[in-house]
């Protein structure tokens, strides 16, 4: 095994100091008997797809208690996932957590396939994914490979290949130590090393378990590693947003196409989001134009959003979308752009446009 990295070591240090997750067994629990709920680490790992322990956190727990089973997920109502999936991004993640979850108790009984393969079948389960599945729910000697991982490995192995050139390098590198003997457990560990001591800055290697087989450390080069290629600068959309209220109260929202950016979200109407947007006003009124912009930055492009507010009629039809009772409202149903948007409406509806 290259550099004398030794898996046991790896796998003591984590019987001590393994991060304490919602989703996730204990080693003494594990070691008791107790075995992981699938079902919780399908949906942990579908959560924390580009999205950070601490964000998802209490988005887990209160999906696990409004839908403590996967056939609990299954039967609710689309609307209902989505609202409560709002804010954490990526949402066609929350739409292919209906599909599979929907899935998994028409074809299979409500149960999880155990098999890495019988895993990549299901709707929204990447390699990524059903390797970790394998590996942690069924303990099955799988590679998982993230983040942290890729870090890891390529300190470990002062590999200096820049990412994403280096992935297959990396996940080869990964392979060699992953063992028979507990690869769940060591799975979870690689990825606590990455995310407790392995960091991206100011690494702790004086308390690193695999210390002294780094060969980043002894080349001093573990605080440059993995070397990234640069990233191309993110270009700018512009868009307009229509946020109008009738004397009631009610608001103007629309659901948007479950296809596309925010797919099956709840929303303001609005115009396309480009170089040049067309206004695209859902009702005839009198729009007042906000001097602040909602602005948001998603994986490929940075949007600037004109915030256009209104106060229409009560027989008032629009073209698109439609009002909802101000006591039915939530705004933490709303995606987080959205939420910008309503930030910056909510003053100007309440004095009065």
């Amino acid at each position: 095994m290259r550099y004398g990295a030794d898996p046991q070591a790896l796998l003591d240090w984590y019987d001590t100091h393994a991060r304490d997750l919602p989703w996730r067994v204990s080693p003494r629990d594990r070691a008791a008997g107790e075995r992981p709920n699938p079902y919780r680490v399908w949906l942990s790992e579908v959560m924390l797809q580009q999205t950070t322990v601490a964000a998802v956190r209490g988005y887990f727990e209160r999906f696990t208690k409004l839908w403590p089973t996967v056939g609990d997920l299954a039967a609710a109502e689309d609307a209902k996932v989505m609202g409560e999936w709002a804010g954490l991004g990526y949402y066609a993640r929350a739409r292919n957590l209906l599909k599979c979850a929907r899935v998994v108790v028409a074809e299979h009984g409500g149960r999880f396939p155990e098999t890495r393969a019988g895993l990549r079948a299901l709707p929204g389960i990447g390699p990524y994914t059903a390797a970790a599945i394998a590996a942690i729910a069924y303990d099955q000697p799988e590679v998982v490979v993230d983040g942290n991982v890729e870090r890891v490995m390529a300190r470990l192995h002062d590999i200096r290949t820049p990412l994403p050139m280096a992935k297959p390098e990396l996940t080869a590198a990964a392979a060699a130590l992953t063992p028979r003997r507990r690869p769940g457990d060591y799975a979870q560990a690689v990825m606590d090393l990455g995310a407790t001591i392995c960091t991206p800055k100011s690494p702790a290697c004086g308390v690193c378990p695999w210390m002294g087989a780094c060969a980043a450390r002894m080349a001093g080069t573990a605080s440059e590693l993995p070397k990234k290629t640069a990233k191309a600068a993110k270009p700018v959309r512009l868009g307009y947003a229509y946020v109008a209220q009738r004397a009631d109260g009610a608001l103007l929202l629309e659901r948007r196409p479950d296809r596309g950016l925010l797919g099956g979200m709840l929303g303001w109407p609005g115009s396309d989001w480009s170089v040049a947007p067309e206004p695209a006003p859902p009702v005839a009124a009198e729009w007042r134009m906000l001097e602040a912009e909602a602005r948001h930055t998603f994986t490929h492009f940075h949007l600037r959003l004109r915030v256009c507010v209104a106060d229409v009629g009560a027989r008032v039809q629009p073209c698109r979308g439609e009002f909802r009772p101000r006591q039915e409202f939530r705004p933490s149903e709303l995606p987080t752009v959205m939420r910008k948007v309503f930030d910056l409406a909510q003053g100007a509806l309440e004095n009065g446009c």
